[in-house]
């Protein structure tokens, strides 16, 4: 019962910070675009929605850990594994901001996606190769702007405990705008929030912030070696914080 009645809670408070948090990026966004043309000022705010819900979330522990980037305003292409909805309230407690390649029925969503178009995210059509390039466009202008893009190159959810395999979206993109990997890992969020159930369980999550890893020189021959590189230092990583855990 308890789990039920918190679950109610936490949605309820997710879409009250959103309905009345809507006029607040609007407004906050023309004040700021003269000099913030990358939105990152209002995608911090919006950002704050999440870390407010978790924090009032009595079943949920949330933390990040690793290194901060010393420039947070110096562009990533960002990389994690997915394996929940959680996850994106818990890759919010980074402490800079980055804009979201986002599926684009989620961004449709009434309020929602208002404010995820208001935070400059990104959306994409699944399985459609030119919302795809599109997307991509979007995100190098993003970069040029000197904020990072967050990418989940396993493209959806795993429905197990495995990691799917990586797409090479991310890498390409990373290649292109002559910009680092930062790769990032995370636990717990599948046990914090199963697929298909509204309802939350007690968990402790945790992204950890990982070393960067630079593209300098590469070219688009090296996508799938970057790519299987990435996987491999994040598959590791993955282990050692659930053995910590």
């Amino acid at each position: 019962m308890f789990r039920t009645i918190a679950s109610f809670w936490t949605w309820f408070v997710l879409g009250a910070l959103i309905f009345f948090g809507l006029p607040t990026l609007a407004i906050v966004l023309v004040i700021t675009w003269p000099f913030d043309r990358g939105r990152y000022l209002t995608g911090r705010l919006f950002r704050q929605i999440a870390v407010l819900t978790v924090t009032l979330n009595p079943l949920w522990r949330f933390r990040w850990t690793g290194t901060r980037p010393a420039d947070p305003r110096r562009p990533y292409v960002v990389v994690s594994n997915h394996e929940s909805f959680a996850d994106i309230l818990l890759l919010s407690h980074l402490p800079w901001e980055m804009k979201w390649l986002s599926k684009a029925e989620i961004m449709r969503i009434p309020f929602l996606g208002w404010c995820m178009h208001l935070a400059g995210d990104i959306p994409i059509w699944r399985g459609k190769m030119e919302s795809a390039r599109d997307a991509m466009g979007v995100a190098l202008e993003t970069l040029k702007r000197r904020v990072s893009v967050m990418i989940f190159p396993e493209g959806t959810r795993s429905p197990s405990d495995q990691m799917l395999p990586f797409k090479d979206g991310a890498f390409r993109l990373a290649i292109e705008a002559g910009v680092p990997i930062l790769p990032l890992v995370l636990t717990g969020t599948r046990d914090a929030l199963a697929k298909h159930d509204w309802r939350m369980n007690p968990a402790r999550a945790t992204v950890m912030v990982l070393d960067p890893i630079e593209t300098t020189g590469l070219t688009l021959n090296d996508v799938t070696a970057l790519k299987e590189r990435v996987r491999t230092v994040i598959a590791q990583a993955r282990e050692r914080l659930r053995a910590q855990a």
